[in-house]
């Protein structure tokens, strides 16, 4: 059984630790846990690693953020891989930093990444996993704000937060979505 797991953000240093590269920072996380290596392939980082009988193929678009929809479609195609079994990891503004929710479906609700692949996928039936990262910019400055690091006061909890993000990645591929949002959607 393959699962697609997406993380998305921007590639490049000076993105390397922003809000918006959360994606990008759960699975550095996750293939470092799992002694993996991402290799640079066609429109992305891509490793992969087993977790209970299960393959995770794991993703980090180097389209950039507003195309992310493009790796996301050949790696879908490439691998055979069916909209159900696709995670897409990524930073929220309408959840509270310290919050992670995950989630069957929905709407792009702005976000550019998330746009781009249902714009190529033509649905919005994938799963995605919401990483909390507040909303607290000036009006207008929503940019800047998701191009920022993390806080000073938020560092301590981003660790605890994104071995969380990876336990749900896990049970979303062991137990399916229902059951992953019952354990921790709280």
């Amino acid at each position: 059984m393959k699962y697609l797991i997406v993380g998305l953000g921007n590639i490049g240093p000076e993105y390397a630790d922003n809000r918006h590269n959360i994606g990008f920072m759960v699975l550095d996380q996750l293939v470092k846990e799992e002694g993996a290596k991402f290799t640079n392939m066609r429109l992305a980082y891509y490793t992969e690693v087993n977790y209970k009988g299960r393959t995770l193929c794991l993703l980090k678009p180097t389209t950039f953020m507003n195309l992310s929809g493009k790796a996301v479609k050949h790696w879908m195609q490439e691998l055979k891989i069916p909209i159900e079994n696709v995670l897409i990891v990524v930073d929220d503004l309408a959840i509270p930093f310290g919050s992670v929710k995950i989630k069957p479906k929905g709407s792009a609700a702005g976000h550019n990444g998330l746009k781009s692949v249902e714009g190529l996928l033509g649905s919005n039936e994938y799963a995605r996993l919401r990483f909390g990262v507040s909303d607290n910019f000036p009006k207008g400055r929503q940019v800047d704000y998701v191009l920022s690091g993390f806080d000073k006061d938020e560092l301590p909890a981003l660790p605890a937060l994104i071995d969380k993000s990876i336990n749900m990645i896990k049970a979303f591929c062991t137990i399916g979505i229902e059951l992953t949002m019952t354990n921790f959607n709280k």
